[in-house]
């Protein structure tokens, strides 16, 4: 594996019996390989086709990979001008950190993520007028997708546990013109004692939990360095008491998406199933992504663990299927 992280032998083991051996060796030549330049339009300033017009005039080569979501564009690298007109131009890659630096990101034209990250929102579907809660807000990404979605209309409850991070998720919303908006600091618990005190309630719920982090090795090759198993336990327990505080926030008919950056079905299906066997009133929905998207379903087992059927509504997000990080997301619909 580049960059001199290898991965440890837990973790191959877990992939393997997760993947079976051949799958794994796909997944882990797609490690090898360089991920897509993705950013998302922030349609709350600017068009796709009038930011469109503006990269290309840096000869930045895009494509528009999605016919459903033009928002979405993948950075393919730039046409090489230096050798004057009428010269044969050759495509480059762009410098480092220029994405992040032109001045249309400054403007908050655009929002640098990767696609994967974008589904969560895509799958909740966020509606003008709606109130919608981001629980575990910072940095902002998909807090500043959502408010997109509700074009900047209805309320959206941004929260997140840290200061620190709050302070950048705050700086972000602000640079993404990210006007409806409110950002309340609070765990899980402290937050649903607030709002239940009030008998507050939202039409529907992001949950972008804390975990391992398994599936961002693609993008940030430190993650096989920190990767341990023994923080797995420990953070399945915590997304438990995180969606047992949440879930009775949604109104009837409300929806919440639950969604990770791991594969480890400790913190996947296992919390899913969780839920639904202490929760009889909600049920599992299927996902809805763009149809350019290869979704694999949840697993129905890992190691001496059988979960629900219904878990195979959920959808797995590999690297080897869409040079994109992995991901893993479930949709909660409250039905009493």
């Amino acid at each position: 594996m580049k960059k001199n992280y290898p991965l440890k032998e837990d973790f191959v083991n877990r992939m393997k019996a997760l993947l079976g051996k051949e799958e794994y060796e796909r997944y882990l030549n797609a490690l090898d390989s360089e991920g897509l330049n993705s950013i998302r339009v922030n349609t709350l300033k600017i068009s796709p086709e009038k930011l469109k017009k503006r990269l290309q005039e840096k000869n930045w080569i895009l494509k528009q990979p999605f016919k459903s979501n033009p928002e979405i564009f993948i950075i393919k690298g730039k046409v090489d001008g230096s050798h004057g007109e009428g010269s044969k131009h050759k495509i480059i890659d762009l410098e480092p950190g220029e994405i992040g630096r032109s001045l249309e990101h400054l403007l908050g034209y655009y929002y640098v993520q990767d696609i994967s990250s974008m589904l969560p929102v895509l799958s909740l579907n966020p509606k003008e007028g709606e109130i919608v809660l981001d629980l575990c807000a910072a940095p902002g990404s998909k807090t500043s997708q959502i408010a997109a979605k509700m074009k900047n209309q209805g309320l959206l409850i941004a929260n997140d546990a840290s200061l620190g991070r709050i302070k950048i998720l705050a700086s972000n919303l602000e640079r993404c013109g990210v006007r409806n908006s409110i950002i309340t600091k609070g765990n899980a618990e402290s937050l649903a004692k607030r709002l239940e005190k009030s008998n507050f309630q939202v039409d529907k719920i992001l949950v972008d939990a804390p975990c391992s982090g398994e599936g961002t090795i693609l993008t940030n090759r430190k993650t096989a360095l920190m990767w341990n198993i023994k923080k797995i336990p420990s953070l399945s327990r915590l997304q438990k008491t995180i969606l047992e505080n949440t879930i009775n926030l949604l109104k009837l008919e409300g929806e919440l998406i639950y969604s990770t950056c791991t594969h480890a079905p400790e913190e996947n299906e296992e919390v899913v199933n969780h839920m639904l066997e202490k929760f009889p009133n909600i049920k599992l929905e299927r996902i809805s992504l763009p149809q350019e998207i290869k979704i694999r379903s949840g697993i129905k087992r890992w190691n001496d663990k059988e979960f629900s059927c219904e878990v195979k509504k959920c959808a797995r997000i590999y690297p080897q299927d869409n040079k994109t990080e992995g991901f893993f997301i479930a949709k909660i619909k409250k039905i009493r």
